[in-house]
């Protein structure tokens, strides 16, 4: 599968357990949090979840920094900002109504699934797993099972959208033992 992002090249596919998932660290701070396994886990059963074969699908995740996701987001989305994370399906799969189901992803010729790339920024990460008391690869979990969603066609951007969208997250998360990420905890 190639990288479509510019400027990076992807691994060679099988470098981590799932065969079509290739991890590229651009900034090391991921290294120390194992992000090939958080990655495999969580899209694995993001896959599992949504009754796919994992072994037939490919994506690419980059672990960059705020710095990389900024001119990112700048370039594709006209937001010239940090973000947590990114993704670019290989295809539109969006709903035809809003809380539809996604159209299907189909194999190519060659019988493999091509989902898309995700960029997914250390900085953005580790704020945002402080600010809510919660372990960075909790929240590096949930962003990948995201982001894996999006590259499926599912989307927040409507509530019917976003309530299939989050319910999915939270059914994923619970099965890897992670709490409700949207569930607001109440200060002491």
């Amino acid at each position: 599968m190639a990288l479509n992002i510019p400027g990076v090249r992807g691994l060679a596919p099988g470098s981590a357990e799932m065969q079509g998932l290739d991890v590229v660290i651009e900034d090391a701070r991921w290294a120390d949090l194992d992000l090939d396994t958080l990655a495999e886990t969580a899209a694995q059963a993001t896959l599992a979840h949504l009754a796919m074969d994992a072994d037939c699908c490919e994506l690419t995740v980059l672990a960059c920094d705020d710095a990389r996701i900024t001119v990112l987001n700048g370039d594709f989305r006209d937001k010239p900002t940090a973000t947590n994370v990114l993704s670019w399906p290989a295809e539109e799969r969006g709903p035809a109504r809003p809380g539809g189901d996604p159209l299907p992803a189909l194999p190519g010729p060659d019988g493999m699934i091509e989902l898309g790339d995700i960029a997914i920024s250390y900085d953005t990460c580790a704020a945002e797993a402080a600010a809510a008391n919660k372990p960075i690869p909790a929240h590096v979990t949930h962003l990948i099972v995201h982001g894996v969603l999006h590259l499926l066609g599912f989307d927040h951007i409507c509530d019917p959208d976003a309530a299939l969208m989050e319910g999915f997250e939270v059914e994923i998360l619970g099965k890897l033992g992670h709490d409700d990420p949207y569930r607001i905890i109440p200060a002491d």
